[in-house]
């Protein structure tokens, strides 16, 4: 169904120039329309149709060029000259006739890998002092157990950057001429990991203080043999990953604490209350002064004393009350302060200021089914309108402007407002225009992504973990799990190494110092 017509008399300049601008869209997808028709009526005249020809590729490469401002890319620098040298062996010919003179050297560098077992055993001195007491030679650093530091930095890069199995790690070693078992590697992959997993703590924190957007998404994970979901938060500074049993707003507010266990009713807290319906009556029972609790516990023993457990009305109080108290804590710790969280829609990540993803909300209409002809033509009409609005919305992003602003909303509005005739996909553009703030927050926020693409790609590590080696046993396990992937994904954001940051973390000597993640973060703080 064509869109209905308009006087234009009394339009402004804008609004005629949003007017032309749909109607060359509308002559463009007819184009298309009459090309495929002609085709088709040649198909069934037996006659040949237009060749196809592939595309040059200059359009990409145009906008690759004028995204990194129009530079041409060099040409890689030779990266031999950044390699340190270890040895120098001098090689001589095997024979050489009389009267050959010496000319100098041809350098040739080659790069090689030192892997075999080493054993060392230190042998500590005792002395006895006068006073009976023993005094006993201390390990050097990095030294527990009966395997060294460069042996746990290997297993841990292994298993963890490399995707390598437990099993094939233990054939890998043990084939290398080290006596381990699997036990021993599983020990040393989740026991005594208590420094990682509190700095992983410490980098969402600083995320969270200093972050100006997050993107948020979720996968399954098994854990206990319980199917559960996996968690990534981050930013294009640093990522954090949390395996639970659950992925309500509740778990995912627990989450954005970063380590906190209190709940705090305050400003923040009755604030939430209000936005999600709770009854005024219900929400002065908590009274205007602050209060914080120690623990779940406590709170819904307060809960219990304010009379809220006993209630059997929706929305739920104790969920709702539970909710804003956890959004209470976020608020006093000052995190999320005026963060955009950009997701794919989930009920559980629309909490604060919220964005939705374009990928996402595209991806709903393509995966429309279509029953005929007129149905593919308009979902494609359709698909090409929103592309080419998302393409001139990443450019306004470079350069944005209130005029620009006002333009590309018209867009929005016309585009979702379109009656195609065919009704699945009318709906949905209607149920897509409902959500027209979140889509268009980059407007008055441009510096936050269009998409969740971050936590997308975050996420393929811990997808990948999932299929080569089910789930975890053990919650030691599952957090150690958790800590390494987030902490491996920082420092490949921080272009540090990893196995620089686990040699330096686990004491390996004349391994490159490597400063605290949470301090790269804090470093880039919010003004």
């Amino acid at each position: 169904m064509a869109e209905s017509t308009c006087d234009i008399s009394g339009l402004g300049l804008d609004e005629l120039k949003a007017l032309l601008a749909q109607a060359l869209e509308d002559n463009a997808g007819l184009k298309a329309e009459n090309a495929a028709l002609r085709e088709e009526i040649a198909r069934l005249k037996g006659l040949k149709g237009r060749p196809k020809f592939k595309p040059s590729g200059m359009e990409e490469a145009a906008e690759r060029a004028s995204a990194k401002g129009g530079k041409r890319k060099g040409r890689r620098g030779a990266k031999r000259s950044k390699l340190t040298l270890d040895e120098t062996r001098i090689l001589k010919p095997d024979s050489l006739p009389d009267g050959a003179r010496f000319k100098g050297y041809e350098d040739f560098i080659v790069q090689d890998i030192v892997i075999m077992p080493w054993t060392i055993r230190y042998r500590r001195e005792r002395w006895l002092l006068p006073s009976g007491e023993t005094v006993l030679a201390a390990l050097p650093k990095g030294v527990a157990g009966h395997f060294g530091p460069n042996l746990k930095r290997f297993v841990l890069s292994q298993y963890h950057q490399g995707q390598v199995t437990i099993p094939r790690l233990t054939a890998q070693l043990t084939g290398l001429g080290i006596e381990i078992s699997k036990r021993q590697i599983v020990r040393l992959l989740t026991s005594k990991q208590d420094a990682f997993v509190k700095e992983n703590i410490e980098v969402l924190r600083a995320g969270l203080l200093s972050a100006f957007w997050l993107t948020v998404d979720d996968t399954g994970a098994r854990h206990k043999a319980r199917n559960g979901f996996c968690t990534p938060i981050g930013d294009d500074r640093f990522a954090f990953f949390a395996t639970t049993g659950s992925k309500s707003r509740l778990n995912f507010l627990e989450l954005l604490r970063a380590g906190r266990d209190e709940y705090v009713i305050n400003r923040g807290a009755l604030d939430s209350m209000r936005e999600h319906k709770l009854p005024q009556a219900t929400i002065a029972r908590f009274g205007d002064a602050e209060q914080r609790f120690a623990g779940r516990k406590a709170f819904m023993a307060h809960l219990q004393k304010r009379g809220l457990t006993d209630l059997t009305v929706q929305p739920d109080p104790v969920l709702i009350a539970t909710e804003a108290a956890l959004w209470g804590s976020i608020a006093e710790q000052g995190l999320l302060d005026g963060a955009v969280i950009v997701s794919d829609g989930a009920g559980q990540f629309r909490i604060a200021e919220h964005a939705l993803c374009w990928v996402h909300a595209e991806r709903l209409i393509h995966k429309l089914d279509t029953f005929c002809k007129a149905h593919v033509q308009a979902k494609e009409r359709i698909r090409a309108r929103i592309w080419r609005l998302y393409k001139d919305l990443k450019a306004y992003r470079q350069a944005p402007t209130p005029r620009r602003a006002r333009q590309l909303e018209r867009r929005f509005d016309a585009i979702f407002a379109t009656e195609t005739g065919f009704a699945t996909l009318d709906r949905l553009l209607a149920r897509l225009r409902a959500q027209k703030v979140e889509l268009l927050t980059v407007l008055k926020r441009p510096d936050i992504p269009l998409h969740t693409n971050g936590s997308e790609n975050d996420i393929r590590c811990q997808v990948t973990r999932r299929k080569i080696s089910a789930g975890t046993r053990s919650d030691a396990g599952r957090d150690a799990r958790d800590a390494f992937l987030g902490l491996m994904k920082t420092c490949a954001k921080q272009a540090i190494s990893f196995w620089d940051y686990l040699g330096d973390r686990l004491g390996v000597l004349e391994a490159p110092a490597v400063p605290r993640l949470a301090n790269l973060l804090t470093g880039h703080a919010k003004a």
